[in-house]
C-alpha cells in the first residue's frame, strides 16, 4: 500500500485547524452535562472540581501527544499499550476507550434532542435524538466529509454563540444567587463533580489523531492544544459562574438544555433571541456529536482489524470507502442507550458517569504505556517529547486516579457495571486465546486512508 496520501497529509493542518478540532470535539460539554455537578458539589464544589480537572488535561494532553506522534495509529490508546505492556493492557485500554466514545454519543444525542425539543415541544426528545443519530451514521457512511475550512466554520460559530450567551446573561449576574448554598456537600461534593468537570473537556485528546496531518508536529502540535485548552478554560469558567448567577442554580442542575433555559429566564420565554440561540446552539452539538461519532467508528475499526472485536467490524464499504459496519455497531449502542431514556426520567447524568469512567480508565493506561516506553524503548522517534517529564504525565496520571477513585465512590453500581463488562471482556479475550496471537507490524500500524477515506 502506498504511503503517499498520509505523506501529503501531514502538511495540511495548522494550529488554526488543531484549535478548530479540539474546540470542536469538546465544545458540546460547555452545552450541557456539566450542570448536573451543581447537584452534587454546589457552585463553588463544582468550580474547585473543574479547575482540578483543567489541571489533569493540561498535562495530559501533552503527553499524550508524545504517544501519537511516536506511534501513529487510529486505535490510540489500544495500541500504545500493546507497544508497551502486551495484548491485556491493550485491550483494557481498548476497552476504556470504546466506552468514552460509545456513550459520549449518546449523552450528546439526548442534549441534542432536549434542544430540539425546547424548540418544538411536539417532537419528543428520544424521538429527535435517534433520527439525529441515524442521520450522522448515514452521512458518515456513505462519505460526506468535512473540511478544515468548515470545521473553523462551525467552531467559530459555536464559540460565537458561546460568547454572545455570556453577554446576554451578564447583566443579570447576581453574586448572591452564584454564591448561594456554594458547597451544600462540602468537601466531599467536589470529589462526586470531578465526572461533570471532565465532560468540559472530554474527547480533546481527539486532536492527537491527526499528529501525521500536522505540518511541523513539534512546534503546531503544542500550538494547537494550547490555543485550544485557552479557549475551552475560558469558555467553560464563563458559562458556568454566570449561569449561575442568574437564577436559584438548583432549577439548572439537572436540565439538559442550562443555556436556553437561563436565556429565557433573563429574557423571557417567549423571546424570539431565546429560540435563535437555542437554534444556533444545535451547531455546536452537532460538531460534536459528528466527531465522536467518526472517532468511535475509528476505534471499532482499528480494534476489529486487530482482532480485539468480531472481524466483519472491519469491513470497508467498497463504493464509498468507509467504516459501515462499525459506524452500524456504534450506533446500535447509542440507540439502544437513547432508548432506556423512554424507561428512566433523567439518565443522562448516568450515561456522562459512565463515558467519563471509560476516559480516565483510558488516561491513566496512556500515561503507563508513556513512562514504560521510555524505559523498554529509549531509541524510539518521539516527533514530539512530553514538556516536563516525568512530572507532567505522572500528575496526569495521579489525577486520572483521583478522578477514578471519586467516580467509583460515588457511583458505586455504574462502576460495578463497567468494571463487570471489562473482567467479562478479559475473560472471554484469555479463554479464545486472543492473547496468544500477536498483531503483525502492519496492522498495528494501520493509516488513516485505510480506515475511513472519507475525511
Amino acid at each position: 500500500m502506498s504511503n503517499t496520501r498520509p505523506e501529503k497529509l501531514k502538511k495540511v493542518l495548522r494550529p488554526v485547524h488543531l484549535w478548530a478540532i479540539a474546540v470542536g470535539l469538546v465544545i458540546s460539554g460547555e452545552y450541557f452535562g456539566w450542570n448536573n455537578g451543581w447537584a452534587v458539589s454546589g457552585t463553588i464544589g463544582m468550580l474547585i472540581a473543574t479547575l482540578v480537572v483543567t489541571l489533569m488535561y493540561v498535562t495530559f494532553v501533552f503527553s499524550y501527544t508524545e504517544l501519537t506522534t511516536s506511534i501513529p495509529h487510529a486505535g490510540g490508546a489500544f495500541a500504545y499499550a500493546y507497544r508497551a505492556m502486551g495484548p491485556v493492557a491493550s485491550l483494557i485500554a481498548g476497552y476504556a476507550t470504546l466506552i468514552d466514545f460509545l456513550f459520549a454519543t449518546p449523552a450528546i444525542g439526548f442534549s441534542l434532542g432536549s434542544y430540539f425539543h425546547f424548540l418544538y415541544p411536539a417532537i419528543p426528545v428520544v424521538a429527535s435524538a435517534i433520527a439525529f443519530n441515524v442521520l450522522f451514521i448515514i452521512i458518515n457512511a456513505i462519505g460526506i466529509k468535512e473540511s478544515a475550512a468548515f470545521s473553523v466554520f462551525i467552531t467559530l460559530l459555536a464559540v460565537a454563540e458561546l460568547l454572545i450567551f455570556m453577554g446576554i446573561i451578564g447583566p443579570g449576574f447576581k453574586m448572591g444567587n452564584y454564591l448561594s448554598h456554594p458547597m451544600p456537600f462540602g468537601w466531599s461534593g467536589v470529589f462526586a463533580a470531578l465526572p461533570f468537570a471532565v465532560w468540559f473537556y472530554l474527547a480533546i485528546e481527539g486532536v492527537a489523531q491527526v499528529a501525521e496531518e500536522v505540518k511541523d508536529p513539534k512546534r503546531n502540535i503544542p500550538r494547537g492544544y494550547i490555543y485550544g485548552i485557552v479557549t475551552l478554560v475560558l469558555l467553560a469558567l464563563g458559562v458556568m459562574i454566570l449561569t449561575g448567577g442568574v437564577t436559584d442554580w438548583r432549577k439548572l442542575s439537572s436540565l439538559d438544555y442550562p443555556l436556553p433555559a437561563a436565556i429565557s429566564i433573563v429574557l423571557g420565554n417567549g423571546s424570539s433571541l431565546t429560540k435563535v440561540f437555542t437554534g444556533i446552539g444545535l451547531f455546536g452539538l452537532i460538531a460534536s456529536f459528528h466527531g465522536i461519532i467518526l472517532a468511535c467508528s475509528r476505534q471499532v475499526f482499528a480494534m476489529a482489524r486487530s482482532g480485539y472485536l468480531p472481524g466483519f467490524l472491519s469491513g470497508v464499504n467498497h463504493r464509498y470507502k468507509t467504516p459501515h459496519w462499525a459506524l452500524v455497531g456504534g450506533g446500535v449502542v447509542s440507540i439502544c442507550t437513547l432508548l432506556l431514556g423512554l424507561k428512566f426520567e433523567h439518565i443522562t447524568d448516568k450515561v456522562i458517569v459512565i463515558s467519563v469512567l471509560g476516559a480516565v480508565l483510558m488516561y491513566m493506561m496512556s500515561m503507563l504505556s508513556l513512562f514504560v516506553l521510555r524505559r523498554k524503548e529509549p531509541a524510539l522517534e518521539r516527533p514530539f517529547a512530553s514538556p516536563l517529564y516525568p512530572y507532567f504525565p505522572a500528575l496526569a496520571f495521579a489525577l486520572s486516579g483521583l478522578c477514578l477513585v471519586a467516580i467509583i465512590y460515588f457511583n458505586f453500581m455504574l462502576s460495578l457495571y463497567f468494571f463487570g463488562g471489562l473482567a467479562l471482556v478479559v475473560a472471554l479475550f484469555l479463554a479464545l486465546g486472543k492473547h496468544k496471537k500477536k498483531i503483525t507490524g502492519d496492522i498495528l500500524l494501520v493509516q488513516a486512508e485505510v480506515m475511513i477515506s472519507s475525511e
